[in-house]
């Protein structure tokens, strides 16, 4: 199982030191991959409800959030072998074709490091800021996706769809990793498990307890077999959001929340599921309060993992 960690891309540690720091020291360590996420506002009231919180408001990092891309492409100057991901892009709030040349760009200028995990979003006033219908956000990407791959596959390129059309024109920029960067879905609903199974190289969960994503992924490799594809070659990315405390939680606990042990057996079953990769996000836990706290924490975590 393949080792990821998050990059402190979001509030206060969020800048070029902390960010080169964990990266180099990740890479150094043998994850396989560093990764970023994708929020564009904190609204004061939302009008979309984050589960997570009792008031439904966003974590207080995400008030302060670098874009994800420009990171990837500021952590591949300073790194050499480490993968470099989203997880997760939200796909609709971005012209497909101006996305394309940004992501080609990255897999080149990091001779073919990126993974692009990618989402519908679920906050409606992000969606109304970016200037994108909510209730177009699953069509839109999946017209966005089905461009990327036209994008990366053909050349010359066209493409005539709902929302993008794009008139024959040569393309001499494709990505280095042929015939495209992976590609990961994050998905909750048979309509966006049909969209790992049909479109993407895996499923990228996050929040969801062992036996359910067992469950879930058995429907997807079902799906893509149904479909004539090789369900074998569908991997599974786990996103860990780590919560960490200093005693043990109780029967109820989410999954990767609790005391490092609870937190190992999360990994074990994890591994035992046959994750393909784990990525683990310590950036939000209240024991990381600067840069050399989460490198030290890349560093527990590494040995804990090796150890579960």
């Amino acid at each position: 199982m393949r080792l990821g960690f998050g990059l402190p891309q979001s509030g206060p540690l969020a800048g070029a030191d902390a960010l080169t720091a964990t990266a180099q020291r990740a890479e150094a360590l043998g994850y396989a991959s560093v990764w970023t996420i994708d929020r564009l506002l904190w609204p004061v009231a939302p009008r979309s409800k984050y589960p997570a919180s009792a008031d439904g408001r966003l974590p207080s990092p995400a008030k302060r959030v670098l874009d994800p891309l420009d990171v990837l492409t500021f952590v591949a100057a300073r790194t050499e072998r480490i993968a470099l991901g989203t997880s997760v892009l939200v796909l609709p709030f971005y012209a497909p074709v101006l996305l394309a040349r940004r992501l080609t760009t990255i897999d080149v200028l990091s001779n073919g490091r990126l993974r692009l995990g990618i989402g519908t979003g679920w906050a409606v006033d992000e969606f109304e800021a970016a200037g994108v219908p909510f209730n177009e956000r699953g069509a839109r990407a999946d017209e966005a996706l089905r461009l990327l791959k036209t994008f990366w596959m053909t050349n010359p390129v066209s493409f005539d769809g709902r929302f993008t059309q794009v008139a024959e024109s040569v393309n001499d920029l494709r990505p280095v990793q042929r015939p495209h960067p992976p590609i990961y879905v994050a998905a909750f609903t048979p309509r966006t498990m049909r969209r790992v199974a049909l479109e993407s190289d895996g499923w990228m969960p996050a929040g969801i307890p062992i036996a359910r994503m067992r469950t879930m992924f058995a429907e997807i490799q079902r799906m893509a077999t149904d479909a004539g594809r090789d369900s074998a070659r569908l991997e599974l990315v786990v996103r860990a959001n780590l919560s960490i405390s200093e005693r043990p939680l109780g029967d109820k606990r989410p999954i990767f929340a609790g005391s490092l042990d609870q937190i190992r057996a999360d990994v074990a079953a994890t591994r035992a599921l046959g994750a393909h990769e784990l990525l683990l996000e310590a950036s939000y836990t209240p024991q990381v309060r600067s840069a050399a706290d989460l490198v030290e924490w890349a560093e527990r975590l590494w040995e804990l993992v090796q150890n579960a």
